[in-house]
């Protein structure tokens, strides 16, 4: 009998949900919009694999409603924080991401939001769209230069260094804080106390762990110089967005440029951020390119169907086990 595999969404990109379908029993979450608890501990019952994307919860009590037969639960996400990660390890379940697959198209997107943020692109478009540029003048919608620029890379995995392969282009000086990663011919490693002092740009590139919430807060934000652009493409909860709302309003700190938030998805209840005219904010779109997300959906199958074959999963996360079973909880570094 095919094993049974839920979805947390009938339809992704990409034919990969197609490939789950004919090697196993689907049951997907109809909805169209984000399921809740309930919704997907109703579908739970029997499940041999979870499907999840970056943020649908996945917790302890979803995993035991699944019950024992629960071996894999693969995000569609290079992000993990949905997870309980020590919840996963104890029951000896394997939990998979996307690394690789999306780290160039996410650098793409973080140097449109550098760019954007520095050059006030945002500004300047709504001006021009609102029937404002009546007149040229030499003072209007003057932004910073991004070539020439020190960038500062928190976090120096696949896509930090995508980004910086990029900075080089613009003839870019580049740091970065990873204690994991010493300098290399891209960037030179520093401690995150000169990067935040030393860079023009500052862009995140952390998961978001205990560690890491609010890491950008305002003691860093009032050691990083006025003329200076923040930028994430992590996690929301990286930045404290109260205290870069504040120092982006009182001259603080000249621009950011966020993909995420907090609080995901918004509906019509925006954060203040949004209204900023010096911050460029955009939906959670890092990975969205049709080939990039069909791909996710590619390996996050892949890994689902290894697993149920007995094989070790193609990209586990880091402190988890590769092969279900393993019920020794193992260390879960970020």
């Amino acid at each position: 009998m095919k094993k049974r595999v839920l979805t947390t969404r009938e339809n992704l990109p990409g034919n990969g949900l197609d490939r789950l379908s004919d090697a196993a029993e689907r049951v997907a979450w109809p909805g169209d919009g984000k399921p809740g608890p309930s919704d997907l501990a109703a579908l739970a019952p029997g499940v041999s694999g979870i499907l999840a994307l970056g943020n649908d919860p996945v917790d302890g009590a979803l995993m035991d409603t699944a019950g024992p037969s629960l071996r894999v639960i693969a995000l569609a996400s290079m992000g993990f924080d949905n997870v309980d990660r020590a919840a996963a390890a104890e029951r000896g379940i394997v939990v998979t991401h996307t690394p690789r697959v999306l780290a160039e198209t996410t650098a793409d997107l973080t140097f449109a939001l550098i760019l954007a943020a520095r050059r006030r692109i945002g500004a300047a478009g709504a001006s021009l769209a609102s029937g404002s540029w009546g007149l040229f003048r030499m003072h209007d919608y003057l932004g910073l230069d991004v070539h020439g620029a020190t960038l500062g890379l928190v976090g120096y995995g696949q896509i930090g260094r995508a980004v910086a392969r990029r900075a080089h282009g613009f003839g870019m000086r580049v740091l970065h804080h990873d204690p994991y990663a010493p300098d290399d011919d891209l960037s030179a490693s520093v401690e995150l106390s000169t990067l935040l002092a030393e860079s023009d740009i500052v862009s995140l590139h952390v998961p978001l762990t205990v560690e890491t919430r609010h890491l950008i807060s305002t003691r860093e934000l009032a050691a990083m110089k006025p003329t200076a652009t923040l930028v994430s493409t992590s996690r929301g909860g990286v930045v404290d967005e109260e205290a870069l709302l504040h120092a982006v309003r009182e001259g603080r700190l000249h621009s950011a440029g966020l993909d995420v938030f907090e609080r995901e998805p918004m509906g019509t209840e925006l954060s203040p951020l949004v209204a900023e005219p010096n911050v460029v904010t955009l939906p959670h779109i890092g990975s969205a390119t049709e080939a990039t997300r069909a791909a996710m959906v590619d390996l996050a199958v892949d890994n689902i169907l290894d697993v149920l074959a007995e094989r070790p999963a193609r990209t586990p996360l880091p402190g988890s086990p590769a092969v279900s079973g393993t019920l020794k909880r193992p260390d879960l570094p970020a």
